[in-house]
């Protein structure tokens, strides 16, 4: 799968804090001819117990800021366990509420959700901006397999499974921040899996622990990824606190995705400047390959302030995300064809694989 789609248009993608003349021409050139992927970008979603005291919905730019950052596409999410609720049936209704706030969302800025890897390259020969529908943790499942089919049908397209609250009805798997009780994937937890193996929807193991992750490469019969997190004790990470160390994965784990295919999406959090994620992105590319990484950045695109603002996230970044990344990628020796593949390419493959024959 090329991460290439055509060269027009480039001027329509440049970040608008930038003119055309200041930008290097290769990085229009690459970020022109890639479909740019961001593996994990979130929306804050205002969560309300009743319906009836909901605020009106923010005014949010979302196609504005992505053709800003220079991504075609982003794996758009939200963490249903946010919320904190200690209700049965609470994240179920919490589900529904932010599918329909996407749904606002996308119609305002004339936007759609990506069914299959056709919608992607559509969209970036148009010029316009598309998510792929995420969801951060699954809780909202509780222990009704249905639930997978139902938000499939709202056009979800990507399911990470946990997150940091386990389903309070049957739990899916240990997550990474918390002291592990289930022994890795559960039985349902598998289901899951292949579950969305059978619809077409993209498995995130991204805050499994390690017996998690080789529990669900071993039900899957879909490539997986991991989208967002980096290499333990590895060159370019900068951020060494205990927290972020469990955080992270090793090289024999990182390898066990790559091996089935999948793809990992490296992290923001590791480092202090853009530089140095560009040198975090090595470090994934040196344990796994070139075909087997991507960028996952864990970032907010509509400057919430909850999150870092996906198109400044770091003191030398300077335009939009995978512009300036892309322009630092080549400073470092990247060349096109493996910055294409980072940046979007190698999940398309993955999108192609997993929603082949489905609508």
């Amino acid at each position: 799968m090329t991460a290439l789609a055509g060269t027009g248009g480039a001027i329509l993608l440049t970040p608008c804090q930038l003119r055309p003349a200041e930008l290097d021409p290769r990085v229009v050139q690459i970020v022109s001819r890639t479909i740019a992927v961001d593996l994990h970008s979130h929306v804050q979603i205002p969560f309300v117990k009743d319906p009836a005291v909901a605020k009106p919905d923010p005014d949010i730019d979302l196609a504005g800021e992505m053709k800003r950052s220079g991504f075609s596409a982003v794996c758009q999410t939200y963490n249903l366990d946010a919320v904190g609720s200690a209700e049965a049936g609470d994240y179920h209704r919490y589900q529904l509420q932010a599918l329909a706030f996407e749904d606002r969302l996308l119609a305002r800025n004339h936007m759609r959700r990506a069914l299959s890897l056709k919608d992607l390259q559509f969209a970036h020969g148009q010029r316009q901006p598309i998510i792929v529908q995420s969801v951060e943790g699954a809780q909202f499942i509780e222990g009704r397999p249905e639930r997978v089919e139902e938000a499939y049908q709202r056009g979800l397209r990507h399911l990470q499974l946990v997150h940091e609250l386990d389903d309070m009805v049957a739990p899916l798997g240990d997550v990474y921040t918390a002291t592990a009780h289930l022994g890795g994937l559960t039985p349902f937890g598998a289901q899951v899996v292949k579950e969305c193996n059978r619809l077409g929807i993209v498995v995130d193991l991204a805050h499994g622990n390690t017996e998690t992750v080789t529990g669900a490469l071993k039900a899957a019969t879909q490539p997986l990824i991991v989208s967002h997190t980096g290499i333990r004790n590895a060159a370019g990470e900068r951020n060494t606190s205990a927290d972020m160390q469990r955080r992270l994965i090793t090289k024999e784990h990182a390898r066990e995705v790559a091996d089935a295919g999948g793809v990992i999406g490296v992290w923001w959090r590791l480092v202090v400047t853009m530089a140095e994620y560009v040198v975090a992105l090595r470090d994934m590319v040196e344990a796994v390959g070139v075909d087997h990484v991507g960028i996952g950045t864990d970032t907010d695109l509509t400057a919430s302030y909850v999150l870092p603002y996906t198109n400044r996230i770091w003191p030398d970044e300077n335009g939009g995300f995978f512009y300036a990344v892309a322009g630092e990628m080549l400073k470092q020796g990247f060349g096109a064809d493996e910055i294409g593949k980072i940046g979007g390419g190698n999940f398309c493959r993955i999108f192609a694989t997993v929603t082949a024959g489905h609508a």
